[in-house]
């Protein structure tokens, strides 16, 4: 008789697949296609505007891709960053957006543009903090859910968690308050609004915090925090045609600047209102009435579609994410942009009072670049690390299902 060997047990072992088809290509190629049309927009609203560009035609063109590569590049830093260290690392960089706040006021470093002090001029360099403190205060207060909420095994934030969170997106709100920046602090209330919304806060705080966000609007306005061109840019807000030639002029005009671009746009470099620069500040917060006007219906539909596109793979990542501060981080970065994109485009469209916010992405600017690009590496820092149709999610998997044997 012939001796049967017994057959070996098959040992199976799963390689996490490369980084190339790991990464959410759809999220990466929206915003990438946001930063490119934002070049050529930013490009064709300055190429005429001798007074910016001192004669040199691509000056501005050259200048936003440079903020598009160096963001580029602080994004794949981000990503790149151990999970486990962005949680070590979130109060320092919380306390670092709250002493670029407060430089702000520092005189001779802090600098005011259009009526507002929220800028810092260090070496030549000029430099937002509020779009920093964007990250600041979604990283830490994820931070501080995360870890009460993992610290008692629920998987939800209760009352007592909520009071120290919205105390460290507190601070930096009333010194952008002070600014004073509305804008920025209606996209901060986004999202914190967002951020403890996921966190499980119930009704009655989430009434309580839009209360809290008008009654400090309110409080801003009778003390005289904000300034008269804000309070008019809200009444023009409701009729444009009470200040035709002063706060409603923005509006006016980009209204004109969209409706001239019909389905297909006049074309690149082409636009009537935009190439006599009849729109203020047509390359940074008016931006998107360029694509209005030059790329039509079509054109500006486009960046609408692509923010939808980045919104919805943010809420994805979170909803696939496998803890809760990384859930909330890429919630926070969802409100952020969301809200952020709605907020300028609906100004240009004259559905939004005028607040100044840039449109992310798109809107000339490197400090708004560099906080956007530096958000979307954190939403493919969760993604890489929480998608367990992959990777390290396979080997997770597999090593608990072990442990139960």
């Amino acid at each position: 008789m012939t001796a049967v060997a017994p057959a070996r047990a098959r040992v199976t072992t799963t390689r996490p697949l490369p980084l190339w088809r790991r990464l959410d290509w759809l999220l990466i190629g929206s915003v990438a296609g946001l930063c490119a049309i934002g070049c050529l927009l930013v490009w064709s609203a300055t190429v005429n505007q001798t007074e910016l560009t001192g004669g040199d035609d691509t000056a501005y063109l050259a200048k936003q891709a440079t903020n598009v590569v160096v963001g580029a590049a602080l994004a794949a830093l981000v990503a790149a960053t151990d999970h486990r260290a962005l949680r070590i690392w979130a109060p320092a960089i919380y306390l670092t957006s709250i002493a670029g706040l407060l430089l702000i006021f520092v005189p001779g470093i802090g600098t005011t543009i259009n009526g507002s002090r929220s800028w810092l001029t260090i070496g030549g360099l000029t430099m937002q903090p509020a779009e920093f403190a964007k990250l600041g205060i979604l990283i830490g207060m994820a931070l501080v859910l995360a870890e009460r909420a993992e610290g008692r095994l629920r998987t939800r934030s209760t009352g007592s968690d909520l009071v120290p969170a919205l105390l460290i997106a507190a601070l930096p709100a009333l010194l952008i308050l002070a600014q004073p920046d509305l804008g920025t602090l209606i996209v901060l209330t986004a999202i914190v609004f967002g951020i403890v919304a996921l966190a499980g806060a119930g009704k009655r705080w989430l009434i309580g915090l839009l209360a809290v966000g008008a009654a400090a609007v309110a409080a801003a306005i009778a003390v005289g925090l904000l300034a008269d061109y804000q309070l008019d840019r809200f009444r023009a807000f409701t009729d444009p045609s009470l200040d035709p030639k002063g706060a409603g002029y923005n509006t006016i005009q980009s209204r004109v600047a969209v409706g001239n671009g019909g389905l297909f746009g006049q074309g690149l470099f082409d636009g009537s209102q935009t190439q006599a620069g009849f729109v203020p500040e047509q390359h940074t917060d008016f931006v998107y009435t360029v694509a209005g006007e030059e790329l039509g219906l079509v054109g500006a539909g486009l960046i609408i579609v692509l923010f939808t596109i980045v919104v919805w793979r943010a809420l994805r990542i979170a909803r696939r994410a496998g803890d809760l501060f990384a859930r909330l981080v890429a919630v926070g970065v969802a409100c952020w942009f969301g809200f952020q994109a709605f907020q300028n485009i609906g100004m240009c469209l004259g559905i939004m009072p005028v607040t100044g916010v840039p449109l992310p992405f798109v809107s000339y600017g490197g400090t708004s670049m560099f906080a956007s690009l530096m958000a979307v590496g954190l939403l493919i820092n969760v993604h890489l690390r929480t998608d367990h149709r992959h990777g390290l999610g396979v080997i997770v998997r597999s090593h608990l299902a072990r442990s139960r044997r």
